[in-house]
């Protein structure tokens, strides 16, 4: 048979494992800060950027996009040349892909520590670089399929599919997701409110743990496992289950993060329902996975590649297993705004995508240097040092977690609650000081990595052009009958298609209902736009990051309605772009904090949170009180509402910061009263205004009075 010579490119590969290694110490340093913040809040130097609120999405998105981002790319621009035997479709698109997105990764970590955010979680970054997103996804997709297009071998391996689902459902999320209109270069708001975009936001939010940290780490691990183990797929009909199974089940789930909440409860009902039916294609591919190394257990206790992976098939399989279980609405009263999640989370982040990263670099770095790996001996320790930080970052966590639920659940024997909030913090600050101990464990794991990679490289001689051969596709011929499936699987742009239908299903049928059947969101004819003032307080609000530490969401539980208020109703969030609804308590809810405090006291709590609240964790924000309101991007910001449906009047525009003046000075003149001398013109006193606000809309009954005074 003849055949044809040609190169697969290990440059463009190169490029994207030494990112990976680069954004992983990054990342895993911000995340590290981070931790230490939460009980030494001094370390965040009382700067505006290092703060935990502007620090915490920088490490999300570090994580997520930079370090498992090159890691998926890296995985990807190595297995597809070799299981389509031909070069990548474009050096170029490779190089503006690279390029691109180290750039994006760059923005984006400038921007976060600006205070530049959307507010969203894992999808905090502004307009201009969703869209520079989009462009390098595409020239990503296009290289990606050109070359799959343009393959030797006919049959498109259980790999593949995996990226051509990735690649067409984070493109699906990020752009419906990423629906906002512009204020001005660097400040947009979403274009859906409250109920809407909090299931917008979640089914984004769940999915791009689904389809980016998850299905792509899954064709990672597709290719390398037989690769490392030298033994062929356990079952490619298990393959063939997992991968339909997974990618319908999974688009549906996301309303499980906003379980009693304001979200309509069929909505609810659907999230649990299909989080429970994921255990099974998950189940799947972790045995499927695991069960591939039968017979090979003492090469997994010789090679420290095996040794990642079997670690991170089993993360997986915990943490899809821990998933669905927190979808019960039992669990979920327990585990939601706790520690248990971020436990959970780090599961899946340090275990499966973190482990699964370190060893498909130690595999491929001596192949493409085309010597051994400089020390086995390093890589073990740095798999135990991974392991056990593992350990100690995550057990802490789950303790502290429900630790939290128990204390903010108990009640004395006179029906009191008998925990202050605070109380619920302090208790558990050992907890978050193993967690960073953990955390530094695993950190000093990846270094270690780093050394022996740098001293493999400085071993070797790197092999830019891979020589390889293989017969034209016209010349590979089919044998006999074929399954439905393998039509299906040979054809990319097919799959695609297919793809992107099974996907969407679940996304439509959740929220087309939510959007367009009036009584799944009331209105409450009390709920009012927010003042100019208002809107700006929000906005700083929005900047300095609040919402990862603080909710504002009542759930309709006998401890929170005692310890904060009246639950939250679907209609007091109709003007919110975006919301507010939190995934964490570190500090109190806020749903209700309008009117239960003075003007004063919230002036001295964000100056100095310890002088309100001796044992406070929260950092200070000094600057709030020097920093002027910026009054030039009223008018804007206001004709934006408008167009989002927010009833202002026509040309309020006009003369909203006369508005905003006058609401300004009035609390001024409150905090002189306190004996507080401050311009009316700053940051604090909007923040003031917004906080004020909160929850007020709502007129509540009056509390019955004790027994005791009805005598």
């Amino acid at each position: 048979m003849q055949v044809e010579k040609f190169y697969y490119d290990n440059k463009i590969v190169r490029a994207f494992a030494y990112a990976t290694l680069v954004f992983g110490v990054v990342g895993m340093l911000a995340g590290l800060w981070a931790a230490i913040q939460i009980y030494y809040p001094a370390s965040s130097l009382n700067l505006a950027a290092t703060t935990f609120g502007r620090l915490r999405p920088v490490h999300t998105n570090a994580i997520i996009f930079a370090f498992v981002g090159n890691c998926i790319f890296t995985g990807v621009y190595y297995s597809l040349q070799r299981l389509c035997k031909t070069r990548m479709f474009s050096d170029k698109l490779s190089w503006i892909h690279f390029w691109g997105w180290q750039l994006i990764i760059a923005a984006a970590a400038i921007t976060l520590l600006m205070g530049f955010t959307t507010g969203k979680e894992y999808a905090e970054l502004e307009w201009p670089i969703d869209i520079a997103i989009t462009l390098i996804w595409v020239v990503f997709g296009i290289n990606m399929f050109g070359t799959i297009i343009k393959r030797r071998e006919r049959h498109l391996y259980v790999a593949i599919w995996f990226y051509i689902a990735t690649w067409v459902t984070v493109a699906m999320l990020h752009i419906v997701n990423s629906i906002e209109i512009p204020v001005s270069f660097m400040k947009s708001y979403s274009w859906y409110a409250g109920v809407q975009d909090a299931l917008v936001q979640w089914w984004y939010g769940h999915n791009a743990v689904a389809f980016f940290l998850t299905t792509p780490i899954l064709g990672l691990m597709y290719y390398f496992l037989p690769k490392a183990a030298n033994r062929p797929v356990y079952s490619y009909r298990l393959s063939i289950i997992h991968f339909w199974a997974l990618i319908f089940i999974y688009i549906w789930a996301g309303p499980h993060h906003l379980l009693y909440t304001s979200l309509p409860d069929w909505a609810q009902s659907l999230g649990t329902v299909f989080s429970l039916m994921l255990i099974f294609p998950s189940w799947g591919g972790m045995l499927n996975g695991l069960f591939t190394l039968r017979g090979a257990w003492d090469k997994v206790r010789e090679d420290p590649v095996l040794k990642f992976m079997v670690v991170a098939i089993t993360c997986y399989g915990m943490a899809t297993l821990e998933g669905p279980l927190l979808s019960l609405k039992n669990i979920n009263a327990i585990s939601h705004f706790s520690d248990w999640t971020i436990a959970h989370v780090h599961i899946g982040g340090l275990g499966w995508n973190g482990f699964m990263a370190f060893a498909m670099i130690y595999y491929l770095v001596p192949r493409m240097w085309g010597t051994t790996l400089y020390s086995k001996k390093l890589a073990t320790n740095h798999f135990w040092l991974g392991t056990i930080g593992i350990i100690l970052y995550a057990v802490p966590l789950y303790w502290a977690g429900f630790t939290q639920s128990l204390m903010w659940k108990s009640f004395t024997e006179e029906g009191q609650l008998k925990f202050q909030f605070l109380e619920t913090v302090t208790n558990i600050i050992p907890m978050y000081i193993t967690r960073s101990v953990g955390g530094a464990l695993y950190l000093v794991g990846a270094l270690l990595m780093a050394y022996n990679v740098y001293k493999t490289v400085r071993q070797g001689k790197f092999i830019s052009n891979e020589e390889a051969e293989a017969a034209p596709l016209a010349k590979v011929k089919s044998h006999g009958k074929e399954y439905w499936h393998r039509v299906i699987e040979r054809k990319p742009v097919t799959m695609l298609i297919i793809s992107l239908i099974v996907v969407g299903i679940g996304g439509v049928i959740e929220m087309i209902p939510t959007f367009l059947v009036k009584s799944n969101i009331p209105t409450i004819a009390s709920v009012k736009p927010y003042t100019p003032l208002e809107l700006q307080g929000r906005d700083i609000y929005v900047r300095e990051g609040c919402y990862t530490c603080h909710s504002q969401m009542v759930r309709p539980f006998r401890d929170e309605v005692a310890r904060y208020g009246e639950y939250s109703k679907a209609g007091e969030f109709v003007y919110d772009h975006p919301f507010q609804w939190g995934s964490k308590r570190t500090g109190p809810d806020l749903a209700r904090e309008g009117g239960k405090q003075t003007d004063s006291w919230h002036y001295n709590h964000m100056y100095d949170p310890r002088s309100m609240s001796p044992g406070s964790i929260m950092p200070a924000y000094p600057w709030l009180l020097d920093r002027k309101i910026d009054t030039a991007s009223t008018g804007a910001k206001i004709r934006a509402m408008q167009t989002l449906g927010v009833p202002y009047p026509e040309g309020y525009d006009k003369q909203a910061n006369r508005d905003l003046m006058q609401q300004a000075d009035a609390i001024a003149s409150n905090l002189q009263k306190d004996k507080i001398e401050t311009m009316s013109n700053v940051e604090i006193i909007a923040l003031i205004a917004y906080l004020q606000r909160i929850g007020t809309d709502i007129k509540l009954a009056p509390k019955p009075a004790p027994v005791a005074e009805l005598k």
